[in-house]
């Protein structure tokens, strides 16, 4: 059935594309949050383990609030492996040591990345007069600052 929410459709097939492209993006993050979960060593292993647990269970919660937007503005969410690669700007990265600081030093560049996309997505939301996305990423875009605020807090 087509969506009519007052939004023409040539407007929520940009929002669509942005959208999709984040779920890409907070997918690869997700992932390497959980790499970082599963792979951590040092004397800091146990506040780490939990701390990306933490980090992990939010994004999970997150795309499937990125998913769920899509859909409600009428259009399908990416869900392979496939697309997330090729639609994501993160990169994975090979770690040689599996320490706190370089994890955290990874996931920072990421979320200030996302960060940084967010804004100009906010920016296209509104110019295709999706009051809803827009709001919905501003939300977005706080948590990710808090969540790059902690990571900050880690490093030396």
């Amino acid at each position: 059935m087509k969506t009519d929410i007052g939004i023409k459709e040539q407007d929520t097939k940009v929002v669509a594309g942005l959208l999709n492209k984040l779920l890409a993006d907070e997918n690869v993050l997700y992932t390497k949050v959980r790499n970082a979960h599963w792979n951590i060593e040092g004397p800091d292993f146990h506040a780490q383990h939990i701390f990306f647990e933490e980090l992990y269970s939010e994004l999970a919660e997150i795309i499937d609030e990125v998913a769920e937007r899509v859909r409600a503005i009428g259009h399908y969410a990416v869900g392979t492996m496939k697309e997330f690669l090729e639609l994501t700007q993160l990169t994975e990265m090979k770690y040689k040591k599996n320490d706190s600081q370089g994890f955290i030093a990874e996931l920072l560049n990421d979320y200030e990345s996302l960060i940084i996309s967010l804004r100009e997505d906010i920016k296209l939301a509104e110019e295709h007069n999706d009051a809803g996305t827009e709001d919905f990423l501003v939300g977005l875009l706080e948590k990710h600052e808090k969540t790059a605020w902690m990571l900050r807090s880690h490093l030396r």
